[in-house]
């Protein structure tokens, strides 16, 4: 009995070894299909996207006829179209801005600084600030300031203060709020004589290289001078840069501008 029982445990024993042998044997083709199929349902990296365009060196306003165009108390609703205007021609210009209206627009705000615009504080409800107090000034710039920081990203360093009216409590107070404070050269009365060909003239007739130009994007007669104001002063071979950019970047916080000497030897137009 002990032979015959022997072989019959011997070949079970192979029996089982086949079995869980085989077994053994399947488990890791069986996983190896699960993870084949997991990382077939793996989406694919996204593809990076492209670094941008290096921005090109502002012009060296030493050598070439510069000028700022400047725009105060918007943004409003004509600014958007002021906005492809500019767009068109590939020009950069300055936004003073109202704080009240930087909070109503911000859209226009974003836009402006998204299109390589300098956007400026003009204070909060375009108040005298040179006949303000310490706690009206502070109040009236710190608002706008942080309107504009929500809208854009970005906090001013350049102020004009409403009216062009300054004094030595504000001069304090733009030097420690790090803002210089920029006023203009041509003032073609666009606010007053709401007139698109007066202010086309009176514009053409009085510029000069380095200097910085006021006009009022909140109406829609100064907006559709634009265009051939650009056209023409391009023809006479001028460059539009921002404020910043028509002092290569060197303003002083709290000191006042009116325009850049650094065209001075460009000769006239």
């Amino acid at each position: 009995m002990d032979g015959p029982m022997l072989v019959r445990r011997g070949a079970a024993g192979v029996l089982a070894a086949a079995v869980f042998g085989g077994l053994s044997t399947l488990a890791p083709v069986d996983e190896r299909v699960r993870l084949t199929a997991a990382r077939s349902e793996t989406p694919a990296p996204e593809p990076k996207a492209p670094r941008p365009e290096p921005k090109p060196p502002p012009p060296d306003c030493t050598r070439v006829k510069c000028l700022a165009l400047t725009f105060d108390d918007g943004p409003a609703e004509s600014t958007g179209e002021l906005l492809d205007i500019l767009a068109s021609r590939n020009v950069k210009a300055t936004f003073f801005l109202i704080g009240e209206n930087a909070a109503k627009y911000p859209g226009l705000v974003r836009r402006e600084h998204e299109a390589g615009h300098e956007v400026a504080d003009h204070s909060y409800t375009h108040a005298d600030l040179g006949r303000a107090s310490k706690k009206k000034i502070i109040s009236e710039l710190t608002r706008t300031q942080e309107a504009i920081r929500r809208a854009s990203g970005v906090t001013p360093d350049l102020l004009r203060p409403p009216y062009g009216s300054t004094s030595e409590r504000l001069t304090r107070i733009a030097r420690r709020m790090g803002m210089a404070q920029i006023l203009w050269t041509v003032d073609p009365l666009d606010w007053r004589h709401r007139d698109t060909e007066d202010i086309e003239r009176r514009v053409l007739e009085s510029v000069k290289p380095g200097h910085i130009v006021l006009l009022h994007d909140i109406h829609s007669t100064t907006v559709r001078a634009v265009p051939e104001i650009i056209d023409r002063l391009a023809a006479k071979g001028y460059v539009f840069v921002t404020v910043s950019e028509l002092f290569g970047g060197k303003l002083a916080p709290g000191e006042e501008y009116t325009q850049s000497n650094s065209g001075e030897g460009q000769g006239l137009p």
